[in-house]
Order: structure tokens, then C-alpha cells, then sequence
């Protein structure tokens, strides 16, 4: 495999910077010569070089978007890290059903879904535990920048690895069907989620206003600059009254005064602060009605604003 050469990489890393927000850190090389060189091959360019020179050049056409698409992290499963989802099933949409219940109306989104496992997911979550939804207008939008990974959801076509992981004997028996080596998701699943092109350092059109949005494991490859940036966007398009939920190891900054933090069980979500009238904030009663608890110590540290 041809490497890639310290000024290449750096170019690679300014491009995919400028274009998504995604921070290659010095040490990423091997990914970079491992992913361009696969996308070297695949565009019938002879080695990465080549590939970097045509991007400079400006003579590549759309080779700096399969770029950008390239060095995105798309690792997923079903039901990943369980603990978000039992908090969805045992605590959010109970609650949101019972706020939602004069419009019987629910808006999800699954940010960076990826190949679409975690929007499967959520649809499967809807689907066995709270069928009174059927008479709802429920809608599950799924984006992500990869063009190529969203054709991949929308046609939900998985490996035996793919639903290996995850998901539930039980629930792949039901929700999806063999063919050859694939599992395909059925029609009805497939139906209960909108996939969409959508990059999130970029303009967002249509995602809100919703009351769920998972935005998980990608806030770790921005910078804190663009990281708050889209936090600020998903303020704005969350209603007042509802639930972030992040990856483990990501959180907002208590300084920026965005979000505050719930539990519930071993589940974190946020909501948004200061972004509604006070009669629209959750009431510690609807919150023990939910079985969620605030941040209190030791448990959690709540940041107070300054």
C-alpha cells in the first residue's frame, strides 16, 4: 500500500476539516493511507498520491466529498450500548407519549446513523413496546454524511456479523427476512425510517422540531468550537421539553449553558436549558412520574449557570 506523505496528509486533513468538522489528529496517518488507498482503488486511481494531487488540483470532481466520506468513522451495531435504549423504552417516550398526547405526534432523529442499525433500532423499540403509537404520527429521520452509508440503511441489507451484533434472535426473526447471506429488514421497518444525506458541520434543513435526538460517538471527532456549534444547532431544533442523548464518553460543556443532565438508571440524556417558558420545563413531578431523577451529588456534578 503507498503511503501518504507528511504535506498530503496535512492537505487530506484540511480538506475533511473545512468540509465536516472531523479532526484527523497527528498519528491518524496509517487510517488515512489505509482508507485514501481504498478509495484510490476503487476510483481507478494507481496510488494515493495520485489521488491527494488530483484533489489539489481541483480537477477531481467529486473526489473531496468521497474523501470527506472516507475518513468519517461509521462503526455501528444494534442496540449499541444497551443502557440509552432501556432509558428510551422505560423512561423518554413514556413521557413524551404522555406530553405528546393532545397532538399524538413524535419526531426522532438518529444523527450520523451511519448505516442505519441505531434507527432500526429505535423503530423496533417503538413498534414492541408502545403500540398505541400505531395511531400516531411518528416520524424517525435518520441522517448521516455519507451518501454512501445512507443507501446502505435505507435498503437495510445486513451481514450475518452486522445482525450478529446486537440484535435479539427474536427480533431479527421478526423484522427481517433471509436472503442468501443477507438479512433484509422488512418493509414495514424500513418504512418507519426516513434516511437523508445531511452533514452536520454543515446547513440543516428539516430535522426539527424534535423531541429525541441521539447524536452519539461523533462529537468526539470535532474540535470544541464546532462541537458547541452543534449543540447550539440541536438547542434550536429540540422542543423545549425534549431528551439528548450523547455517546458515553461525550457530554456538554456546563459553561456553555446549554443543556442540562438526567438520569435515569445507568441512562444520561440532556434537555435543553433556558430555551422555553418555565411552564414548559419538566416539572419534578412529570420527572418522577418518568422515573427520572435530576443530576444530584455524588452521583453526578450539576454545573450551576455563571
Amino acid at each position: 500500500m503507498a503511503g501518504i506523505s507528511p504535506s498530503d496528509f496535512d492537505y487530506v486533513r484540511r480538506v475533511v476539516r473545512e468540509a465536516s468538522s472531523i479532526v484527523l489528529e497527528d498519528g491518524k496517518e496509517y487510517l488515512a493511507e489505509s482508507r485514501l488507498d481504498a478509495l484510490a482503488r476503487r476510483e481507478g486511481i494507481g496510488s494515493v498520491a495520485e489521488l491527494v494531487g488530483r484533489l489539489r488540483g481541483g480537477r477531481a470532481g467529486g473526489l473531496a466529498g468521497k474523501v470527506v466520506e472516507a475518513m468519517a468513522t461509521h462503526e455501528t451495531s444494534f442496540f449499541r450500548d444497551a443502557r440509552p435504549f432501556v432509558m428510551i423504552r422505560d423512561a423518554l417516550l413514556p413521557d413524551l407519549i404522555a406530553r405528546r398526547a393532545a397532538t399524538r405526534r413524535l419526531a426522532l432523529w438518529s444523527a450520523a446513523c451511519s448505516t442505519g442499525q441505531e434507527a432500526y433500532t429505535l423503530a423496533m423499540i417503538v413498534r414492541e413496546n408502545f403500540p398505541e403509537l400505531d395511531a400516531w404520527d411518528v416520524r424517525i429521520l435518520a441522517t448521516d454524511l455519507s451518501g454512501d452509508a445512507i443507501e446502505t440503511a435505507a435498503r437495510g441489507r445486513y451481514s450475518q456479523m452486522e445482525v450478529g451484533r446486537g440484535l435479539p434472535a427474536g427480533l431479527l426473526l421478526k423484522y427481517f427476512h433471509r436472503d442468501g447471506l443477507i438479512w433484509e429488514a422488512n418493509a414495514e421497518l424500513r418504512a418507519a425510517v426516513e434516511f437523508r444525506p445531511m452533514n452536520l458541520a454543515g446547513p440543516w434543513a428539516g430535522p426539527g422540531p424534535v423531541d429525541l435526538v441521539l447524536m452519539r460517538n461523533v462529537l468526539i471527532y470535532f474540535d470544541d468550537e464546532s462541537r458547541r456549534a452543534v449543540l447550539a444547532k440541536v438547542r434550536d431544533v429540540l422542543r423545549p421539553d425534549g431528551y439528548l442523548i450523547l455517546g458515553g464518553t461525550e457530554s456538554p460543556r456546563p459553561a456553555d449553558r446549554l443543556f442540562e443532565r438526567l438520569s435515569h438508571g445507568q441512562g444520561i440524556a440532556y434537555r435543553p436549558v433556558g430555551h422555553a417558558p418555565s411552564s414548559a420545563a419538566l416539572a419534578p413531578a412529570a420527572l418522577a412520574a418518568a422515573g427520572l431523577a435530576p443530576p444530584r451529588p455524588p452521583e453526578f456534578t450539576h454545573e450551576p449557570d455563571r
